[in-house]
């Protein structure tokens, strides 16, 4: 019996880990081929804030299946695997699209790999080193991504995690360690 709950422990984590790889490499994935040749202007701020509030409502419908999963650390792991390589793309192709059309805005030009590098580098606070915002438009929108780092980080982690502790004591206490 032991054995059985244990393969099905396994399981459970490897299907888990998977859908995780998954939307990981997903978005990425089509962040690299998604068509940004528009140019900079209203409609890419408008696709900015849509794709700011498609992230948001992703967050919250994932507070509600947290707290009904079966496993609920698990079910934060995925909606984690899934919100913040949203959220980093979507700065990314912004910063990315307004590079192309006013290419002094950054101390570089910026592919994506480096849009996606200089995005990753502000969400993890380590500070600019080639690449930094070199026109005050430039500077406006690493400003935004700022106030939404300290937000995603701060106040998203907060709710996921009480998601967490709700979904853990729907199950009754903390029999399942993940």
């Amino acid at each position: 019996m032991e054995r059985n709950a244990a393969r099905r422990r396994r399981r459970v984590l490897a299907a888990h880990s998977l859908r995780s790889l998954t939307w990981t490499v997903l978005i990425t994935a089509l962040f690299y081929l998604a068509p940004l040749d528009q140019g900079f202007g209203a409609r890419t701020v408008v696709t900015l804030v849509a794709g700011l509030g498609l992230f948001g409502w992703l967050v919250a419908r994932q507070v509600g299946a947290i707290t009904r999963a079966e496993y609920p650390r698990l079910r934060a792991v995925e909606a984690l695997a899934a919100a913040l390589p949203l959220f980093l793309v979507i700065f990314s192709a912004t910063y990315f699209v307004l590079a192309k059309e006013v290419p002094e805005s950054f101390s570089e030009p910026l592919n994506r790999t480096d849009a996606l590098y200089f995005t990753v580098t502000v969400f993890a606070t380590v500070g600019f080193g080639d690449i930094a915002p070199a026109t005050e438009l430039g500077r406006a929108l690493t400003t935004v991504q700022m106030v939404a780092d300290l937000i995603v980080v701060g106040v998203i982690a907060k709710v996921l995690f009480g998601a967490v502790r709700i979904g853990v004591r729907r199950r009754g206490g903390d029999r399942e360690q993940w």
